[in-house]
């Protein structure tokens, strides 16, 4: 077959193949111009989840007669000042856009410069171009895509239902409103109720107000900010706390230079800079807004401009892992929010309660006839009919005669420890409420933080077993433990090889005191089973000191003394990222007392 040169309808037709995936790429395209255009305001609307009707109004400066009329022609722009594709400032450069679209689909465009007396209208019909004719528009730009696909039959049958492609085009449109805060939107279509999000002071403080309106005020309650600069790379935004999670990563927005990005370098370094307090399945919220030069990044490595590649990967890596690392530790004891509020909810009266007013011994529920221990005992508020109430002795003695809680201990950060319940969860009162403690989560981040000190400062002691333990285990276990065995030196746990099918465990780290050896080995080889091989030393050593901290805690079901319950709340207090346990669990929760004086209608 000869060689022949493609007509331009076609030409514009591959290039809306890549340009035009669905209508959430249609507005990313066209809102990306009005926010070139210098938009204050852009408002989206959209029918059949954009395949019947995209329009996007916006208040920009508006394209002047002769403008307007090369914005349709292929690799026509407004925003490259020269030849230089290296120093890219806007966020689109191609001109492809909208000759492409207006391949697809039926395309108008009507628009206003501040120089012309009227607006211009155009529209471009499967590719065929109209003549331009005067219109009226206030100012700005207002664009229609119309039957998205109907030049192109075939590529209609890829589109997804409407409110699928609705829900594609509404996370577009919140990507570049978490970018711009300063640009006020509006989203509508019949297959959602209207979003709006009004234009947000300058500086941290909008920012998060309007990530707050945007990823919810749960997100807002549990943010940290990041903030953090090295060699003109600047990194801002903010990030949730560990106990703020999702199951998938779709809750992590990075932008590069303004422009929503779904780059694997970031997304890398995100879960790095959360290793520490995540299990793999689990992934923080966050939006964080990369800066630097122009020059130092190519977005012009995807046709979608979604991926892009930096000179320097290894700098702006190190730097998002750092500056959320820093942003962790220094937010590291604040209580997550969502589990303050979930411990409200699960006080607040059952359905099954009698309302407030109705006397319970009038209720059909009652039971006919008086417990055998209350008959025996002749009714009243004996011992014998308190028996079925009794759940034992009280882990610690805290009458008010015997102890008596320091004023100073009430202003700490984590209060005056009162009680522990169930041999677990210490509960302790602060000046404006309470915070009940999960006291094996709290020190098994407080033990984990002690083996990183120390790893780092000379190694951890180590105490020499008087009988060597020897722990049966698989014989691929057994390899791979042996073959790890320089690690676990390192943190204290020497153990070798004893035969084809167990180990012989002959020191363990002074820090955990009495454990399970056995246990600890047991867990450790499991856990080793899982590790993906081509994880740095680094992370393979935290994990292994993980599984430490959790054995070497105070378990549930230990009774502790008040002492011991107020000293390991002051540990909590100094212990960098104490607020969660090594799996993101919270370590406590805390309830304010005007949130328990409603519970009681005092409020």
């Amino acid at each position: 077959m000869p060689v022949r040169q493609l007509s331009e309808a076609v030409v514009n037709r591959i290039a809306a193949g890549e340009v035009v995936e669905r209508p959430a790429s249609v507005v990313k395209e066209v809102v990306e111009n009005a926010l070139d255009a210098g938009a204050t305001r852009i408002d989206v609307m959209t029918d059949g989840g954009g395949r019947r009707l995209i329009r996007v109004t916006d208040d920009g400066e508006g394209m002047t007669r002769a403008d307007l009329a090369l914005s349709v022609d292929r690799h026509a722009t407004s925003k490259l000042a020269d030849d230089d594709l290296v120093s890219i400032r806007t966020l689109g450069f191609r001109g492809e856009a909208l000759p492409s679209i207006g391949a697809v689909a039926r395309l108008s465009i009507t628009t206003r410069h501040a120089s012309e007396p009227h607006a211009w209208e155009i529209g471009v019909d499967g590719g065929a171009k109209s003549a331009i004719k005067p219109a009226a528009l206030g100012g700005g730009t207002r664009v229609e895509v119309r039957d998205l696909f109907y030049a192109t039959p075939a590529r209609l049958k890829f589109l997804k239902l409407d409110r699928t492609e609705a829900e594609a085009v509404r996370d577009v449109v919140r990507r570049l409103a978490m970018s711009r805060p300063d640009v006020a939107f509006t989203l509508a279509g019949e297959e959602r109720a209207p979003a709006s999000y009004a234009a947000a002071l300058p500086g941290a403080t909008g920012r998060l107000s309007r990530l707050g309106d945007i990823l919810g005020a749960d997100f807002r309650a549990n943010a940290v900010e990041v903030a953090a600069d090295r060699e003109g790379v600047v990194v801002e935004g903010f990030a949730a706390l560990p106990t703020l999670t999702r199951a998938n990563a779709l809750g992590q927005y990075l932008f590069v230079n303004g422009r929503p990005v779904r780059d694997k370098l970031l997304l890398g370094a995100v879960r790095g800079a959360y290793a520490d307090y995540l299990h793999r399945d689990r992934h923080p919220l966050l939006a964080l807004f990369v800066t630097l030069d122009a020059r130092e990044v190519d977005v012009n490595v995807h046709p979608a401009k979604a991926e892009v590649r930096f000179r320097n990967a290894g700098l702006v890596r190190a730097l998002i892992v750092s500056a959320l690392k820093a942003a962790l530790t220094r937010d590291g004891t604040r209580a997550s929010t969502t589990g303050g509020s979930a411990t409200i909810a699960a006080f607040r009266p059952a359905a099954g309660v009698p309302p407030r007013g109705r006397d319970w011994r009038r209720s059909p529920s009652r039971p006919s006839e008086p417990p055998q221990s209350y008959r025996a005992a002749g009714g009243g508020f004996a011992e014998a009919a308190q028996a079925a109430f009794d759940v034992g002795a009280p882990a610690a003695d805290l009458r008010a005669a015997e102890v008596e809680t320091a004023a100073e201990l009430i202003d700490r950060p984590l209060g005056a420890a009162r009680a522990q319940v169930h041999e677990t969860y210490i509960v302790s009162q602060t000046r404006d409420g309470l915070v009940i403690v999960d006291q094996h989560a709290a020190h098994e981040r407080i033990v984990y933080e002690r083996l990183k000190a120390a790893l780092e400062r000379s190694g951890v002691a180590r105490q020499i077993l008087l009988i060597p333990e020897i722990v049966e285990l698989d014989e691929a276990d057994v390899a791979r433990l042996a073959a790890r065995a320089d690690e676990l030196a390192r943190f204290g746990l020497v153990l070798e090889a004893f035969g084809p099918g167990a180990v012989a465990l002959r020191e363990t780290p002074s820090l955990l005191g009495e454990i399970d050896g056995a246990g600890l080995v047991r867990d450790l080889a499991e856990h080793m089973s899982e590790w993906d091989e081509s994880l740095p030393l680094e992370r393979r050593l935290m994990q292994v000191a993980s599984s430490m901290a959790c054995h070497g805690s105070v378990r549930a079901g230990r009774r502790l003394k008040p002492e011991e319950m107020n000293a390991l709340l002051r540990e909590m207090e100094v212990t960098p990222n104490s607020g969660q346990c090594n799996h993101g669990r919270p370590t406590y929760v805390e309830v304010k007392l005007t949130d328990i004086e409603r519970l009681f209608g005092r409020r």
